[in-house]
């Protein structure tokens, strides 16, 4: 670049020296440009040698350098013809013009070449139009100030004088359009208007020629055609340090052809037309429709926007008042909704409970739940249609809201009843609803209402599934009283109020004792000793069952650890706490049990987990938590056996080392006489388990044994372990502990 610079500098010093002090030859005027356009050479080779580039860059780069290889021939020829014929002018020969022209051409090429990234087919007419108008405003621009008036000279000037500056014009106009619109891409962008700049310095050339005739050629050759070789060696430059980065669109660059345009037009139509002016004027009405048309496609662009914009925030407005999954209203929009029909008069809520949902989602998965949810939704809607507004408040829970006192309640709730009363969703399912609703005066706090309904839905459960119910002030006070047991419930797990008691398991054919059974008891500091009847419902719907289970569970391995210590294995064989179904729905259920046996030190094989028939039935997570706490040798017991589900499938299913007979099929036993059909049939649900456990190779417990005629007869069916208030009532601790030494001593006499 120095070398360029230099070149340029002396061209202009030699000029001074030339013109102002009359020193010197004419010929070295002509040295110059083909000097400058050399080194503009050398300087293009170290890029491709020496930087890394993208094939497409490469391909520019090798094209100017055609331009200034043949530029500099060109033009050494031309400066080799004037040294001969010194002190005349010198004449051009034809293939020095022949070999800048192919330079011309190759740059035209290469700036035609730059790529323009990818973009949308709309974006790539959108930029075409845009070019097309810079594109001509420079050409006019350039036609009106150099071109048109060297055609137009009074001097003669040769055609391929006016065909090489065209092309260098064409070489300028291209470049300076083209590159307002290259984002990035391997070239750089400013590299490419230095390009597209270095023609502009042939523009002067052009100029001066036409206006001053031929007695400024000096000036031309020797101050501004060097200029052109050294925007060049300086598009090198920034192509050498050049990052990739992408950079702003130029969207400016229409609107400045715009004025490009107005300049000229203006100065011609207020000066003599000739037919140069003409053309300009052509120039001026093409780039103003090219304009025209622009406006038009930015305008409908716009009126795209403008509308996929009101869409946009329409489908926000509906996201955010509607769900997601099954398009009905969302709590806010119910809310929002009643909360003004509550103003103006009398509004009912009714809401929809889907009983047993949870299960169809553990067992059949979530899609299949999606699936229904979305069924009962367009069932609902459908019932209700316009005569109230259908949400959904939860996961399984509609709302319903009727604000027309003419609206017949009841009759909606036939037409809802009517979608549970046959197969839901493409699975042809069966599903069951509770309903709750209550109408509330104008005036009536919201929350009043919804609170209302809530409970009549609570009270609809309470009576089994498929209920409705309305609500009445009654109903307050069992809810009230539920509420308050649950508040209750908290406290006492946070001021250790629970107890747990342990119910011995006996061999009946030892009477002895070989384990325990565990048993909680609220020890309430007003109420006394609450049962687990009426507190465990509500934990379970509290949720309070978790901690309170963890608590047994703990407890139950701790005293068990402490047993087995003191009294030696052979007189505590198995330890067995309840679980509850929210338990084994706990996702750290199994780290519980985990860290409760490593605690207490107890092994896994003596803790014996007591669960009901409609718990193990409850999904594949629950499946897979078991079949964990079976590998983990943790031994597991199926309660109340025969009062649910109870099959061979189950058992096979289902990693149980324990069955537990129900005491109704106990009660009444031994008042059976053998041989009779009716002692037949009592005991034929007995027989089967026992038959069943035996094939299976489980344990069997008969539970709530009354009395030694129940106790005897169940030996003789074949069971071994039972339990009961005849056995052994629950105890304490120390209780258990005096039974199991009294015990050990009659085992060592």
């Amino acid at each position: 670049m120095l070398a360029t610079a230099g070149i340029a500098g002396l061209s202009v010093l030699w000029y001074l020296a030339y013109r102002v002090f009359g020193l010197g030859p004419s010929v070295p005027s002509y040295l110059g440009s083909p000097l400058a356009s050399a080194t503009g050479a050398v300087a293009i080779l170290a890029l491709l040698r020496w930087v890394p580039l993208e094939p497409a860059a490469r391909t520019f780069w090798r094209l100017i350098l055609v331009l200034e290889a043949t530029v500099a021939i060109g033009r050494g020829v031309q400066a080799g013809y004037a040294i001969a014929a010194y002190p005349e002018p010198p004449e051009t020969p034809g293939f020095a013009s022949a070999f800048t022209a192919v330079g011309l051409f190759a740059a035209i090429g290469a700036i035609c070449l730059v790529p323009l990234g990818r973009i949308s087919r709309a974006e790539r007419r959108k930029r075409l139009l845009d070019r097309l108008i810079a594109f001509y405003g420079c050409a006019t621009l350039l036609w009106f100030a150099a071109l048109g008036p060297l055609v137009n000279a009074d001097e003669a000037w040769p055609l391929r004088t006016k065909f090489m500056v065209g092309l260098a014009l064409l070489m300028s106009a291209l470049g300076i359009s083209r590159v307002a619109y290259v984002p990035g891409g391997p070239v750089d962008r400013a590299a490419v208007r230095l390009v597209a700049c270095s023609g502009l310095a042939t523009a002067a050339y052009a100029m001066l020629a036409a206006h001053s005739g031929h007695h400024v050629a000096d000036l031309g050759r020797a101050v501004l055609l060097p200029f052109g070789p050294l925007l060049i060696v300086l598009a090198v430059a920034r192509q050498w340090r050049y990052s990739g980065a992408q950079t702003k669109r130029e969207a400016w660059l229409p609107y400045l052809a715009v004025v490009a345009v107005d300049i000229p037009l203006v100065i011609t139509v207020f000066g003599p037309m000739g037919w140069p002016g003409r053309i300009v004027v052509l120039l001026a009405v093409l780039v103003t429709l090219l304009a025209s048309l622009r406006h038009l496609m930015a305008y409908r662009e716009n009126q795209r926007l403008i509308a996929a914009q009101l869409a946009a925030q329409e489908q926000l407005r509906w996201d955010a008042t509607h769900d997601a999954l099954t398009q009905l209203a969302n709590r806010g929009l119910f809310r929002d909704r009643l909360a003004l029909a509550l103003e103006t008069g009398p509004a009912t809520v009714m809401l929809v409970d889907l009983d047993d949902f949870k299960t169809v989602n553990d067992s059949l998965g979530h899609e299949i739940g999606d699936d229904l949810l979305v069924a009962v939704a367009d069932g609902l809607r459908a019932a209700v249609g316009p005569d109230g507004l259908v949400a959904r408040q939860a996961s399984d829970e509609f709302a319903v809201l009727i604000d027309d006192p003419a609206v017949d309640t009841e009759d909606v709730v036939s037409r809802i009843g009517a979608v549970f009363g046959g197969s839901l969703s493409e699975h042809r399912l069966l599903m069951h609803a509770s309903a709750g609703s209550a109408t509330a005066p104008a005036g009536t706090p919201l929350d009043h209402l919804m609170r209302d309904a809530d409970t009549a839905l609570y009270a609809a459960k309470q009576r089994g599934k498929a209920n409705w119910v309305r609500f009445s002030p009654e109903m307050q006070r069992p809810v009230v009283a539920d509420a308050q047991l649950g508040a209750e419930l908290r406290r006492g797990l946070e001021n250790g109020e629970f107890r747990v008691v342990y119910q011995p398991l006996v061999d009946l054919h030892l009477n002895r004792v070989i384990g325990v059974e565990a048993l909680v008891r609220w020890m309430h500091p007003t109420r006394g000793v609450i049962s687990p009847a009426d507190f465990i419902p509500a934990a379970e719907r509290t949720g309070l069952i978790v901690p309170l289970g963890r608590f047994v569970l703990r407890e139950t391995c701790r005293q068990a650890a402490a047993w087995l210590a003191e009294f030696g294995p052979e007189v505590l064989q198995k330890a067995g706490p309840n679980v509850s179904v929210r338990q084994l729905h706990d996702p750290d259920f199994v780290d519980d049990v985990r860290a409760a046996l490593a605690d207490s030190g107890l092994p896994g094989s003596l803790l014996v987990l007591e669960l009901t028939e409609s718990a193990v039935l409850r999904g594949q997570q629950v499946s897979r938590a078991l079949h964990e706490l079976h590998d983990m040798g943790v031994r597991l017991a199926l309660d109340d056996f025969g009062t649910g589900e109870s099959s061979l499938s189950l058992l096979r299913a289902f990693p149980a080392s324990i069955v537990k007979l129900d005491k109704s099929f106990v009660d009444g036993i031994e008042l059976d006489v053998d041989g009779t059909p009716e002692a037949a049939a009592r005991q034929a649900v007995a027989r089967a388990v026992i038959q069943m456990a035996g094939a299976l190779d489980l344990d069997t417990v008969a539970e709530g044994i009354e009395n030694e005629e129940q106790a005897e007869r169940l030996r003789r069916l074949g069971y071994s372990l039972g339990q009961g208030f005849h056995l052994a009532e629950p105890m304490s601790p120390d209780e258990v502990a005096v039974m199991l030494a009294g015990q050990r001593r009659a085992h060592a006499a």
